[in-house]
C-alpha cells in the first residue's frame, strides 16, 4: 500500500507538468482499466460596463446559462465567503473605493444576496476573516468603514447574517473539516463553525493577480476561511512573517497549535509557491465549493492588493460563474490573458516578490533558478476536483475571445487603457 508521502509526490509531478490526466489515463490505459472522466461543468462569462448596471438581471442570467440555482439553494442556508482583502477598510487606492479594488463589489454581493433569496435559500450568511488590530468587533464595521449599504444587504432576504470568522465567533469550539479525496498537506483544517453549518457555499472571489501565486480567483478565496486567531502563535520568532498565519500555512516555520490537525509531513518542501497552491487545493477538498463567482468588472492588476509594489487600476469589465471552482478558474484565467495550463516557468506563475516582506529563504527557491508558484488549478485537476482543460468546459455566454482583458499587457504597459 502506497504511503501519502509517495501518493503526493507522484500527483506533484503530473500536474507540475500538466499532464496529470494525461499521465493517469495513460497509467491505467497500460492495464486495461478506463481512466475516470475529471469533474466539468458549465461556466459563463459576462462582460459589462461597470458596477451601475442592473446586477441581479446580468447574474440571473449567467446563473440561467449554467443551468440555474434554484434546486441548489431552495430552502438551505447559503454562505457566501467574500474575498475582503486585508479586511482593514483601507484596501484602496485614492479615489477609489475597494470594491474597484481589492475587494469583492458590494453591488455584487447585494445582487446575489437578492437572487438567493428570491430562489428560495431559507438563509443567507455573509464571511470573512478580517485583518484588525483589536479583533472581535462585527464584520458588519468592517464593511461599513468602506461605504457598504449593510442595511440595504440586509434587507435583500428575509435572514441575513454576517460572521467573522477569524475566530470562534458565535460557536463554542472549531469544526475540523476533513481533506477529501486525498490531502496534500493537511489532513482536516479547524474552521468557524459557519464553514460547517451551512448547506451551499459559495466563493465569492476578486479578479486580481497576486504577488506569491500568481492570480487570486475562487480557489485562492478559501485561504481566508483560516482563522488567524487559532493558527496565529506566539511569541513570534525572528526573522518570521509578520503575519502570523503565514507561518504555519506559507512557510511551514511552525506547527499548529496542540490539538489542531497537523501536517502529513512536516519535512516536505517549505518554499511557498510550492506549499500554498497544494494547501488551498486541500482547503477545497475539506470545505466544496458550489458556486463560484468571480468579479473582475474592475480590480487591482499586478498584485493582490493595493499595497503590493507596481499594482494598478484596471476595468476588464468580467464576471466568471461556475459550479465546479476548478472549470470556473482555469475560464476566469484564460479571460486574463493567462493561459490556465501554465506551469511555474510561464506567466503568471513566475514571480519577483518583493524581499522586504518575505523571510529570505522564500526568495530563492531550493529547486529552481527564478521564484515561481506552481499553477493552483492544475492541483486542483490532479487532486480530481475539476478539469482545466478548456476543451473539456463548455463555455457559455461571452466567448473567452472577445471577453479576453490582458492583464500582463496592462500591468505592463503594453496595451492601451
Amino acid at each position: 500500500m502506497e504511503d501519502a508521502r509517495t501518493r503526493l509526490s507522484r500527483r506533484d509531478l503530473f500536474a507540475v507538468s500538466g499532464l496529470a490526466a494525461g499521465a493517469l489515463g495513460a497509467q491505467r490505459a497500460a492495464a486495461d482499466v478506463a481512466a475516470p472522466a475529471l469533474p466539468t461543468s458549465p461556466v459563463s462569462v459576462g462582460k459589462v460596463t461597470g458596477y451601475d448596471i442592473d446586477m441581479v438581471a446580468q447574474l440571473e442570467r449567467m446563473f440561467d446559462q449554467i443551468g440555474g440555482i434554484g434546486q441548489l439553494v431552495r430552502g438551505k442556508t447559503v454562505a457566501m465567503k467574500l474575498n475582503l482583502t486585508g479586511s482593514s477598510g483601507t484596501g484602496r487606492h485614492t479615489g477609489l473605493s475597494a470594491g474597484q479594488t481589492s475587494w469583492v463589489h458590494p453591488n455584487v454581493v447585494g445582487a446575489l444576496t437578492a437572487i438567493f433569496a428570491k430562489q428560495g435559500a431559507k438563509r443567507i450568511r455573509l464571511l470573512e476573516s478580517t485583518f484588525r488590530k483589536r479583533y472581535g468587533a462585527p464584520l458588519e464595521d468592517t464593511l461599513l468603514n468602506d461605504g457598504w449599504d449593510v442595511k440595504g444587504i440586509k434587507s435583500a432576504a428575509p435572514i441575513v447574517e454576517f460572521e467573522d470568522t477569524n475566530g470562534l465567533g458565535q460557536a463554542k469550539q472549531y469544526s475540523v473539516l476533513k481533506v477529501k479525496p486525498h490531502p496534500y498537506i493537511f489532513p482536516a483544517f479547524s474552521l468557524n463553525h459557519s464553514y460547517e453549518d451551512c448547506d451551499v457555499f459559495v466563493s465569492v472571489g476578486k479578479m486580481k493577480n497576486h504577488e506569491e501565486l500568481g492570480v487570486t480567483l475562487s480557489m485562492k478565496n478559501l485561504f481566508g476561511i483560516t482563522p488567524e486567531l487559532l493558527y496565529g502563535l506566539t511569541p513570534r520568532p525572528p526573522e518570521a512573517s509578520q503575519w502570523v498565519r503565514e507561518r504555519v500555512f506559507h512557510y511551514g516555520q511552525v506547527a499548529p497549535p496542540a490539538g489542531v490537525p497537523q501536517e502529513i509531513d512536516p519535512k516536505s518542501n517549505r518554499y511557498e509557491g510550492w506549499r500554498m497552491p497544494r494547501l488551498l487545493t486541500d482547503l477545497c477538498g475539506a470545505r466544496p465549493i458550489d458556486l463560484a463567482i468571480l468579479d473582475g468588472i474592475e480590480t487591482v492588476i499586478g498584485g493582490e492588493g493595493t499595497g503590493m509594489p507596481g499594482t494598478k487600476h484596471g476595468k476588464p469589465g468580467l464576471l466568471v460563474v461556475g459550479r465546479n471552482c476548478v472549470c470556473t478558474d482555469a475560464v476566469a484565467m484564460a479571460t486574463m490573458g493567462y493561459n490556465p495550463r501554465a506551469g511555474r516557468h510561464e506567466a503568471p506563475f513566475r514571480l519577483y516578490k518583493n524581499p522586504k516582506d518575505h523571510p529570505p529563504e522564500q526568495l530563492v527557491p531550493p529547486e529552481e533558478w527564478h521564484q515561481y508558484a506552481d499553477n493552483t488549478v492544475l492541483m486542483g485537476e490532479a487532486a480530481g476536483l475539476g478539469t482545466a482543460d478548456l476543451k473539456n468546459i463548455d463555455v457559455r455566454g461571452v466567448p473567452i475571445k472577445d471577453a479576453m482583458y490582458d492583464y500582463e499587457a496592462h500591468w505592463k504597459g503594453q496595451a492601451a487603457v
